[in-house]
């Protein structure tokens, strides 16, 4: 009786699948678990004048999350751009290019989402060192 997982025995991730799969998951993160937080607080629907230091609290866990999420994507592009020798095959070529414009992509709603998430922070915990810098992403 030899049944195998499908897990067992896979291969570690090419650079160009790893970059697709940390863009994946910071688009994920950012719109699943950001976005709303952000949008309740932006628009304070129903959202309890009580219930704002706890929602404040709550964006500070998510997006410390997006800025890891964030840094895993950027080491997969890294290790993408160092990837020795350069990818040869026509599919390598466009599954590489794929992944540079879906984390393209997932850059720029980290990017809308950072001039939305810093102001909202820094209401919120004025006296922070990072209160003042939006370039913490």
């Amino acid at each position: 009786m030899s049944a195998c997982s499908p897990h067992q025995f896979s291969a570690p991730a090419t650079p160009e699948v790893s970059l697709l799969l940390r863009a994946h998951s910071e688009q994920h993160w950012l719109s699943r678990e950001v976005v709303p937080v952000v949008r309740q607080l932006d628009t304070r629907e129903e959202l309890p004048e009580e219930q704002l230091p706890a929602a404040q609290a709550y964006l500070e866990v998510v997006w410390s999350e997006a800025v890891r999420r964030a840094g895993d994507t950027d080491k997969a592009l890294t290790c993408l751009d160092l990837t020795l020798p350069a990818p040869e095959s026509p599919e390598c070529i466009a599954l590489a290019a794929r992944a540079r414009r879906y984390r393209a992509a997932v850059l720029v709603l980290r990017e809308m989402l950072l001039r939305r998430v810093a102001p909202l922070l820094a209401a919120a915990y004025p006296t922070a060192p990072w209160a003042s810098n939006s370039s913490s992403l």
